[in-house]
């Protein structure tokens, strides 16, 4: 077993200490730590490969991750001991114990080489973070969730270091191994956080690393109402729509809060319904809810191998889950020919499927429907393109940032579909975006429509409040 070059430089970070960044630093010290980091990295590499070669050899269960972790934690314990007794006896000709505080960070330094994620840990770790871009491994940016951005330090040593650092992480995620070399330059992949991260080299003039985290893991509809993304009339229209298994599309712009919204709309679904979620890179994590959504299968599009072979498309994941007995199909963005199958799904009696668009405008996400609908083998003209959504989908909810709040994410635009007419899909915008962009009663709704809502749950009372519910 070898362990990996992947050292942080972020100030107060639990990683490995690079000389300027130790808060005491005498004449020698920077070469004692080193000394102590390389003794540290070779112990920990001949002991834990001595370790497992003996368990295999003898027919012993291997250890999991816990148990390997505890391991690697003795191992360095007493390594450390073991260097500090030998640095003392060659005090005399040039060896120096380091204080015991910068030890435990060395220490913690070369457990994230080999288990955690190195000089990007601090940063996971604060939850004011949303967003951290690497565009070459000295330029290092972040944005928190109160909209503020910050350059800093780096979190590797170089470039090398950081696509090496991305390849282990890659490799280690998900069901099936994500390749990321010269032959695979891109990759996109879940973080054991939940955090999703997308990453070039080869086709940049540098490495090039995005990381978004999802605010909110698990969230539901009320939730959604505390923290001002939707409002009282909101929740309960949105809740009784889910309730009344209509299809839904949420839309919206990049990092506009899409896939929290699917989230919290699935919140609404019954616990006993079987879900299928369809994901380009596992995202939602319904599954992860036993209590909330106990029969959930989670599948993830597959990349293919070093001999051009073995890819599974979004389009294959949703053709495969109409034979999983589903109640509902929940697509995590769509964004190709995939449109095809799912809105196949939603008129073929999968009522109450769900999925995530990319559009600028509620009205926009009509367009780019279409515009997807035709990449597919099958290549459908817009008319019937139309005709198919007109058919499967009846709502879509569009998310924006209100004005002159940076940091909030709210619902601006509800439509309603209502039908098709050759090339254009009729809708009814039943909420529409106010002046701040905070969606407020627009066109009425259908009659059919307000009955099939009511009956389950939503008080149509509220859509009467003419100025909504939303707080200042």
């Amino acid at each position: 077993m070898t362990t990996r070059n992947h050292i942080g430089r972020h100030p107060g970070q639990s990683t490995l200490p690079g000389p300027a960044e130790l808060p005491f630093q005498p004449t020698g010290q920077a070469e004692a730590v080193d000394r102590l980091r390389q003794f540290l990295r070779d112990k920990l590499s001949t002991q834990l490969s001595e370790r497992i070669r003996t368990d295999e050899t003898t027919g012993r269960a291997p250890m999991d991750a816990k148990q390997l972790r505890q391991l690697a934690e003795a191992i360095l314990q007493d390594a450390a001991e073991a260097h500090a007794q030998h640095e003392l006896r060659n005090s005399a000709t040039g060896g120096m114990v380091v204080p015991p505080n910068v030890e435990q960070r060395v220490i913690s330094g070369v457990l994230d080489e080999l288990f955690g994620l190195a000089g990007l840990e601090p940063l996971l770790a604060d939850t004011k973070i949303e967003n951290i871009n690497i565009n070459g491994y000295d330029h290092v940016f972040v944005r928190y969730a109160d909209g503020r951005r910050r350059r800093l330090p780096p979190v590797v040593g170089s470039d090398a270091e950081l696509v090496e650092l991305i390849r282990d992480l890659a490799s280690r995620s998900g069901v099936e191994e994500r390749r990321f070399d010269r032959a695979a330059p891109i990759v996109n992949f879940q973080l054991p956080g939940g955090e999703r991260v997308s990453a070039v080299m080869a086709v940049t003039a540098r490495p090039s690393v995005s990381i978004r985290r999802h605010r909110f893991s698990k969230v539901s509809l009320a939730e959604l109402r505390e923290h001002g993304t939707i409002d009282k009339a909101l929740e309960s229209f949105l809740a009784a729509m889910v309730r009344a298994r209509r299809n839904v599309l949420v839309t919206g712009g990049t990092a506009i809060g899409k896939t929290t919204m699917l989230r919290g709309l699935a919140s609404a679904i019954p616990s006993w319904e079987r879900l299928i979620t369809i994901e380009d890179v596992f995202e939602l994590g319904l599954g992860e809810d036993a209590a909330a959504h106990p029969d959930v299968v989670a599948m993830q599009a597959r990349e293919p191998n070093l001999e051009g072979v073995g890819a599974v498309s979004m389009s294959d994941l949703v053709w495969q889950s109409l034979r999983q007995s589903p109640d509902r199909v929940i697509v995590g963005e769509v964004r190709g020919p995939e449109v095809i199958p799912l809105t196949n799904a939603m008129s073929m009696g999968n009522d109450g499927s769900m999925g995530t668009l990319h559009s600028s405008s509620s009205q926009g996400a009509f367009t780019k429907l279409a515009a997807y609908a035709v990449q597919g083998p099958e290549r459908l003209p817009m008319e019937a393109t139309n005709l198919l959504v007109a058919a499967g989908l009846h709502f879509v909810v569009h998310m924006d940032k209100p004005r002159g709040d940076d940091s909030k994410r709210v619902v601006s635009s509800i439509r309603e579909v209502v039908g098709a007419d050759d090339r254009q899909i009729i809708s009814n915008e039943v909420w529409r975006p106010g002046p701040d962009l905070r969606a407020i009663p627009g066109a009425p709704l259908r009659t059919d429509t307000v009955d099939l809502l009511v009956a389950s749950g939503y008080d149509p009372e509220l859509f009467e409040r003419r100025d909504g519910w939303w707080t200042p």
